[in-house]
């Protein structure tokens, strides 16, 4: 009889340790859940696109803001940067078959005008593309490149994409913007 008590004991102790583990890892995935879902810190999602100018490679100038009215593509790059090498095709495909309905912007960061002209001479981005003469990429949150933001028509920033953009997720956001 002490035998089996003993069992049952450790047994039960087993059970409640497991399940306090269990309860420990499911709040702590529900509390992740609820948190990740909520806007983050400094995001810009729902905010007026920021105060930019780029000066564009071929020398005009152009304001975001001016562009209200405009669904707006935003690609922050490099001419360092490999992820925005491979993401260039999916970005000149995208700006090709929407033309005329969405604005496409490259915004140069942490690069010299020589690296850049040398960049863009290399890739012929079909949509403006230069650097930030009034405002910065630090603006919008960047912290490096390559970042992607999606503008409405109101210029609010609908949504983000860090790192390369695919043509998968390039046609989600562009719906969205559109819509």
């Amino acid at each position: 009889m002490r035998f089996a008590s003993k069992i049952t004991r450790q047994a039960l102790a087993a059970w409640v340790a497991g399940g306090l583990v269990t309860a420990t890892l499911l709040a702590s995935l529900l509390w992740g859940l609820l948190h990740a879902s909520q806007q983050q810190p400094g995001s810009l999602i729902g905010s007026q696109v920021p105060d930019l100018t780029i000066t564009s490679l071929d020398g005009n100038d152009m304001k975001l803001r001016a562009l209200h009215g405009t669904p707006l593509v935003i690609n922050f790059w490099a001419s360092w940067c490999v992820p925005c090498r491979q993401e260039a095709p999916v970005l000149a495909a995208a700006a090709r078959r929407m033309a005329g309905k969405v604005q496409f912007v490259g915004v140069d960061i942490q690069d010299t005008d020589s690296a850049a002209r040398a960049y863009e001479a290399e890739i012929m981005s079909p949509y403006p593309v230069g650097p930030a003469t009034h405002g910065s990429y630090r603006d919008f949150g960047v912290t490096a490149p390559p970042e992607t933001f999606f503008v409405g028509r109101n210029g609010i920033i609908q949504s983000r994409i860090i790192g390369p953009v695919d043509s998968h997720r390039m046609d989600v956001y562009l719906a969205e913007i559109l819509g």
